[in-house]
């Protein structure tokens, strides 16, 4: 068993074609009794997430995020000044996130090299290192595979120490280690293929599964660790039974395992407080992540469960 946190909610928000719609859509989710809004990193999205994010700091009080930089956007030492500066400017109140990449057609539309997923892997543990270098230190020296710098100055001090929380998410057990390592945040989710999600992937037993990846990765600093799932789908419902037999035609699971799956909520909003609370002592599962699309449909879930 993981350990129990109290609950937190987290909107993932991408759409805005004006400051206006922007920051309305950051007030009410603070309104609602969201805590952060997490930005993603894709070049065909909306908003950029350095300063979109700085926006909603700005005009709000929530805590903001990534979710995540995707490394092989940008230099390790840029995006670890921009991390900085971030949490700088909004007084210490941001979560850092990064990935490895993982969408094909978006590196092949932008011409950038699509590597294997070890050596995407491999380059973002190291960028992890640099980017925690420059949080600690006063000057990165580093000689790895993929990156390599001398005596660079980490000019932009953070506000909050040792560093911002590191937030890292994966469903294989390469990435879940080394999160269990190195972040402080972890994303249990399903497995990215070139196909989209395998939602099989994150049903109970492959949770297990990777929840035991992460604790043996962790070793001591297991139970410091803050656990999360993003949730992408969500039926609030009295035919809970119908729209899961349904939720699941679309995407290849039965009713049953839509119940299950760790990205779905389908019930009333009874049923759903109690899913959550029951994933949470089976996975530690106390940071949800809801997708915008979500975000006024779990209004009712936040207000009973947020902060318990």
């Amino acid at each position: 068993m993981a350990t129990i946190r109290p609950f937190r909610f987290s909107v993932v928000a991408e759409v805005a074609k004006s400051r206006h719609e922007w920051i309305t859509k950051a007030r009410r989710a603070q309104d609602i009794g969201y805590t952060t809004l997490l930005v993603p990193d894709h070049l065909s999205y909306d908003v950029d997430p350095a300063v979109s994010l700085m926006a909603v700091a700005d005009a709000t009080s929530l805590r903001i995020g990534s979710h995540v930089f995707c490394n092989d956007f940008r230099h390790p030492l840029m995006l670890a000044r921009q991390a900085a500066n971030l949490d700088l400017f909004s007084e210490g109140r941001f979560q850092f996130g990064l990935g490895c990449g993982y969408l094909a057609q978006e590196y092949q539309q932008a011409g950038i090299p699509f590597d294997s997923v070890r050596d995407r892997i491999s380059r973002f543990e190291e960028a992890l290192q640099i980017i925690k270098a420059y949080f600690h230190q006063e000057y990165v020296d580093f000689s790895g595979q993929y990156y390599h710098m001398h005596e660079m100055k980490a000019a932009i001090k953070t506000v909050q120490k040792p560093h911002p929380p590191i937030y890292v998410g994966g469903g294989g057990k390469r990435v879940l280690s080394i999160a269990a390592r190195e972040a402080d945040i972890i994303g249990i989710s399903a497995r990215s293929t070139a196909k989209g999600l395998d939602w099989t992937s994150a049903l109970s037993d492959a949770n297990k599964e990777k929840l035991q990846w992460i604790r043996q990765a962790g070793g001591e600093r297991f139970s410091q660790l803050e656990l999360s799932a993003t949730i992408f789908i969500v039926a609030v419902t009295d035919h809970a039974d119908a729209a899961a037999q349904q939720i699941g035609r679309h995407i290849g699971l039965t009713a049953q395992q839509t119940r299950d799956c760790l990205h779905i909520l389908v019930g009333t909003t009874e049923q759903i407080v109690a899913k959550l609370q029951e994933r949470r002592e089976l996975f530690g599962t106390s940071c949800i992540e809801v997708v915008e699309a979500h975000m006024e449909t779990l209004a009712p879930v936040v207000a009973k469960l947020a902060g318990n």
